[in-house]
C-alpha cells in the first residue's frame, strides 16, 4: 500500500517533529481544496446569518407586536412600505459609502445604526417613530448585505464559487425561518425580544472584525438602465413589479392575518415559516422544468398555482391552523420562486455581458412593487378583513396571468439553445447577481 509523510505537530519544522506513516487514499486531495476555499468566508457567512435571522425577525415582530399594541392592518403596511422604500434607498446609496470608507467602516456604522434603531421601537411605541425606524432598518440592511455579497464575490475562487453560494443559500432559509422562532419561546411584548435582536445585529460585527483583516477594493456602482432593460424583457419587469407587489405583501402582513384569525404566537411564526420553506423546496424543481420547457409557460403555470392556492386561502382556510399551514405552504412554493422565474426569463432575451446589468435593474423593479404593496394590501385587510391579504393577490395574480398570455401571443418564445441554465436568486442586494459568477446572458461565466 503506498504511504506519504503527515505532519503531527504544529511546531516549526525546524525543531524535528515526529513524523507518522498513514495511508494513502487520495480523498484528502479532494476535499481539503474544498473545505479551504470555503473556510476564509466563515466569517462573512456567521455574519450573513446573524443579519438574516435578525432582519427576518424584526419584520415578524414589528407586524405581530404592532397588531397587539392596536395598530390597524394600514399603519402596518405603512410601516412595510417605508422599510422598502429605505431599502430601496440603501440599494443605490451603498457603493458610494463603501468607495468613500471601505467595508469594514461600511458595515460597523451600519450595524451599530441597525442596533440602535430596534432599541428605539421599545423605547418609543408609537406608528410615526416606527414607520421612521423602519426606513432606517431598510437603509442599513440593504447596505449590510450589499457589504457581505461584494465582500464575498472579491473573496471566492471560480471554482468553489457554487459551494459558497449554496451555503449562503443554506444559510438563509436556515436563519431565517429559525429565528422567528425565538419570539415564542421569549415572547412579543416586553423588552426582552427587542433586546435580542440588537444583540443578533451587534454580535454581527465580531466574525467580520476578527474573521478577515483584508478590506478589498470597493465594488463599482452597478449601472442602471431601466429603459434599456424594460425593451429587452417587459414580462420579466412587470413579473418583477408584481413579484414585489405581493412577496412585500405577504412578509409584511402575513403575521397580522395569521393574529387576526386568533392564532398562537407559535402558530404565527410557523405559518410565515411554512411559506418560506415552501419556496425554498420548490425553487429548483420548478427552475429544472422551466430550462427545459418555454419559460414563459412555466411561469404562467407557477402563477396560476400560486393564485389557487392564495383563493383558497381566502375560500377555505378559515381559521383551521393545519389547513393554513398546508395552503400557505402551497402558496410559498410557488410564489416565492417566481422571481428567479422572471429574472431567468428576461435573462435569455438579454445579450452577452448584460447579465448583471439586467438583474441589478430586477431587483430594483422588485423594490418598486414591493415599496407598494404592503400599502396596497393593508388597505385590502383594512376593508375586507384578514382574508383580504390573499384575496389581494388573487386580484395581482390575474392581471399578471393576463400579460403573460399578451406577451406571449405578442412574442415567441427563446429558443432551447439560448436559453441559459436557472440559478435561484436572492432578493438581498443587487450585488448577488455578481456574486453568482454569471457574465452573459446564456448561463455561462
Amino acid at each position: 500500500m503506498p504511504v506519504r509523510l503527515v505532519w503531527t505537530s504544529r511546531v516549526a519544522p525546524w525543531r524535528m517533529a515526529p513524523l507518522r506513516l498513514a495511508p494513502y487514499t487520495g480523498s484528502e486531495s479532494r476535499a481539503e481544496p474544498a473545505l479551504n476555499s470555503i473556510r476564509p468566508m466563515i466569517p462573512l457567512l456567521l455574519a450573513a446569518g446573524i443579519l438574516l435571522g435578525g432582519n427576518g425577525l424584526q419584520g415578524t415582530l414589528i407586524a405581530l407586536r404592532g397588531a397587539q399594541e392596536g395598530f390597524a392592518p394600514s399603519t402596518i403596511g405603512v410601516m412595510g412600505t417605508f422599510y422598502f422604500a429605505g431599502f430601496l434607498l440603501g440599494c443605490l446609496a451603498i457603493t458610494r459609502i463603501m468607495k468613500s470608507v471601505g467595508h469594514v467602516r461600511s458595515f460597523a456604522a451600519l450595524a451599530a445604526i441597525a442596533s440602535a434603531s430596534t432599541l428605539v421601537l421599545v423605547l418609543a411605541i408609537d406608528p410615526v417613530v416606527w414607520s421612521g425606524i423602519r426606513f432606517v432598518s431598510g437603509f442599513c440592511f440593504a447596505g449590510l448585505f450589499t457589504v457581505m455579497e461584494s465582500w464575498l464575490n472579491s473573496g471566492v475562487s471560480n471554482e468553489s464559487r457554487a459551494r459558497v453560494l449554496a451555503v449562503y443559500r443554506m444559510v438563509d432559509i436556515g436563519s431565517v425561518t429559525g429565528a422567528q422562532f425565538i419570539i415564542p419561546v421569549v415572547g412579543a411584548d416586553g423588552f426582552a425580544i427587542f433586546a435580542i435582536m440588537s444583540i443578533l445585529i451587534t454580535l454581527s460585527l465580531v466574525p467580520v472584525s476578527l474573521g478577515d483583516r483584508s478590506n478589498p477594493v470597493a465594488p463599482d456602482a452597478v449601472k442602471l438602465d431601466f429603459v434599456r432593460v424594460w425593451r429587452i424583457s417587459p414580462l420579466g419587469c412587470i413579473g418583477c413589479i408584481a413579484v414585489g407587489v405581493t412577496n412585500s405583501a405577504f412578509r409584511t402582513l402575513s403575521p397580522v392575518y395569521a393574529e387576526q384569525l386568533g392564532m398562537s404566537v407559535t402558530d404565527v411564526v410557523t405559518f410565515i415559516s411554512v411559506g418560506i420553506i415552501g419556496g425554498a423546496v420548490m425553487q429548483y424543481p420548478l427552475g429544472y422544468l422551466s430550462d427545459r420547457w418555454d419559460r414563459r409557460l412555466t411561469l404562467l403555470l407557477t402563477t396560476m398555482v400560486a393564485l389557487a392556492a392564495a383563493l383558497a386561502l381566502v375560500l377555505f382556510a378559515g381559521s383551521r391552523p393545519l389547513t393554513n399551514f398546508a395552503l400557505v405552504f402551497v402558496f410559498g412554493s410557488f410564489a416565492m420562486p417566481l422571481f428567479s422565474l422572471c429574472a431567468a426569463h428576461a435573462n435569455d432575451r438579454a445579450g452577452k455581458g448584460d447579465f448583471v446589468v439586467v438583474n441589478a435593474a430586477l431587483m430594483l423593479f422588485y423594490s418598486f412593487g414591493a415599496i407598494g404593496g404592503p400599502l396596497a394590501a393593508s388597505w385590502s385587510m383594512q376593508r375586507f378583513g384578514p382574508s383580504g391579504l390573499f384575496g389581494f393577490m388573487v386580484v395581482i395574480y390575474v392581471i399578471f396571468i393576463l400579460i403573460i398570455l399578451y406577451r406571449m401571443l405578442a412574442r415567441s418564445g427563446v429558443p432551447a439553445e439560448r436559453r441559459g441554465r436557472f440559478i435561484a436568486l436572492l432578493r438581498t442586494s443587487p450585488m448577488f447577481a455578481r456574486l453568482t459568477g454569471r457574465r452573459d446572458g446564456r448561463g455561462k461565466s
